[in-house]
This record gives C-alpha cells, sequence and structure tokens, in this order.
C-alpha cells in the first residue's frame, strides 16, 4: 500500500511540475503560484482538520512542520533561479541527485535495512532520472558560479526537507499537524518573499496557484503516509521519478518527442522500481 502511496506522491509531483513548465514564459510570478498554491493548501488542510479533528500542536510539530515548508519553497525559487544562469538539461538532474541526502540519511540515521539488489533498483532509478531529464545538447553559455550556487542551494533545500519529512514519521508526529504547519510556515514565507521582490499580481497565478495546491495536499499526505508504514530509502527514489510525469505529459502537451535514451531511462526505471520489490 505504501508503494502505491509514493506512486500517486510521484504523480501529483509530477503533475505539478508540468504545470510549473507550462507557466514558464507567461510572465508569471513563480513566487506568487507557489504562496497562492501554499495558501489554498493551508486553508484545505486546516479545514479538513476541524472537520475530523486536529491533534494538539506541539512546539516540535509546528517546527519541523514550518520548515519543510520554507525549505520546499526556497528549494523551487532556487531551482527557478539556476534555470536563469544555466541549461535547463542539465539543471533538473542535478538537483534531482538531492534524493541521495535522504536516502543516506534513512540507512545511517534511522537505521533502515537495505538489501544489496535493492541497492541496484535504488541506484537505477536514481541514473533513470538523470538519463531520462539529460540533453547531450545543451548552450555552453553558462553563468558557472551563480548557476552552481542555485543548485547547491536547491540541493541542500530538497535534501534537508526529505529529512526532517523522515524525521517528523519517526518522532510519531501526526501528518495532518506537519501539513497545517508546512503550508502555513511556507504561505508566511513567501508572502514575506513577494513582499521585498514587490512582483506584478496577476488574476492566472491565483488560479493556478490554487489548482497547483489541491495536487500538493494530495501528494503530500500520500508522502507521509508512504514515509510512516514504508521503507524511506525506497519512497524517495520513487518520488523522484516524477520526471516520468514530466517526460511523458511534454510528449502529450507539447508535443515534444522522446529519445531514446529516454525511452531506455524510463525501462530502467521500471526495472530499479521491481529490483526494490525484490
Amino acid at each position: 500500500m505504501w508503494v502505491a502511496a509514493a506512486f500517486v506522491t510521484m504523480l501529483c509531483f509530477g503533475v505539478n511540475n508540468i504545470v510549473f513548465k507550462w507557466s514558464t514564459g507567461k510572465g508569471f510570478s513563480k513566487v506568487h503560484i507557489q504562496f497562492f498554491f501554499y495558501l489554498a493548501a493551508f486553508l484545505l488542510s486546516i479545514s479538513y482538520g476541524m472537520m475530523v479533528g486536529i491533534a494538539r500542536f506541539s512546539m516540535v510539530s509546528v517546527l519541523l512542520g514550518a520548515m519543510i515548508g520554507i525549505l520546499n519553497a526556497n528549494g523551487n525559487i532556487q531551482m527557478s533561479k539556476a534555470f536563469e544562469n544555466g541549461p535547463a538539461s542539465l539543471t533538473s538532474p542535478l538537483i534531482g541527485m538531492n534524493t541521495i541526502i535522504p536516502i543516506l540519511s534513512a540507512a545511517l540515521i534511522f537505521h533502515e535495512h537495505i538489501s544489496l539488489i535493492q541497492w541496484v533498483g535504488i541506484m537505477l532509478m536514481l541514473g533513470s532520472a538523470v538519463m531520462i531529464q539529460y540533453s547531450p545538447s545543451v548552450a555552453a553559455n553558462t553563468h558557472y558560479l551563480p548557476w552552481l550556487t542555485r543548485i547547491l542551494l536547491a540541493i541542500f533545500s530538497f535534501g534537508i526537507l526529505g529529512i526532517l519529512m523522515k524525521t517528523s514519521s519517526y518522532l510519531n508526529i501526526n501528518s495532518l499537524n506537519t501539513l497545517i504547519s508546512m503550508y502555513g510556515g511556507g504561505t508566511v514565507y513567501l508572502a514575506i518573499n513577494s513582499f521585498v521582490k514587490r512582483e506584478k499580481w496577476l488574476g492566472y497565478e491565483a488560479k493556478t496557484g490554487v489548482m497547483v495546491g489541491l495536487i500538493s495536499v494530495i501528494g503530500y499526505a500520500s508522502y507521509f503516509f508512504a514515509l510512516n508504514t514504508g521503507t524511506a530509502s525506497i519512497v524517495f527514489p520513487i518520488v523522484s521519478l516524477n520526471c516520468l510525469v514530466v517526460v511523458l505529459g511534454g510528449c502529450w502537451l507539447f508535443k515534444e518527442k522522446l529519445k531514446t535514451y529516454q525511452m531506455i531511462g524510463v525501462l530502467s526505471a521500471l526495472l530499479g522500481i521491481l529490483f526494490t520489490k525484490i
């Protein structure tokens, strides 16, 4: 069941990335889109909590959730800045390698046992994520230092986020409490960020952000369920394969052609998933 939840998360994150890809070039502020999606997700999660009952918040649950929300928002901002300074076909797979951080933490900090064949499956999935997104023909005019700085900041944000999510489940913190704190903390962080930047607000940003927020709630609820009931070192690489959804969505919606090496990446990803279940 937890594997199915990890796949739901993968699909939700992939769909959201397609929406972000669609919004690129339309003049939408990624900070504003994220603000509206965090705000919508916060209102939805706290409304659900009021209906079913919310467990008592602790200082740890609030701080952990807020930090997860801020790290996720900051990671997305740093990623968009990296796209401005270097080729997306190199930026995406490099940032995607942040999965290594929570995978290693699951084995070293939380003492999860990973068999040799599962390690092979994990490495296949991680390699597939890079292969699917990599393009051998990229522009050489990369602003190297700011590009690399943004990539490292994004990797750090997403990697630490994964560790904190596993910590939340390890401490048996109520997932709904974490979600409410996560979206609340992220909303405040993005509101401050928007105030500092003073970007122009557009109506379509709100509509896009609300849609992304609804999908995000489903994705993160499934993510916490998978981490609470399954093996984190397998959940993380499955979720990282949301690039499969982006690639296939690009073929369907944006009429992009799937390259031979991407097909190989898809097949090796499926093989990696099979190995992690043996």
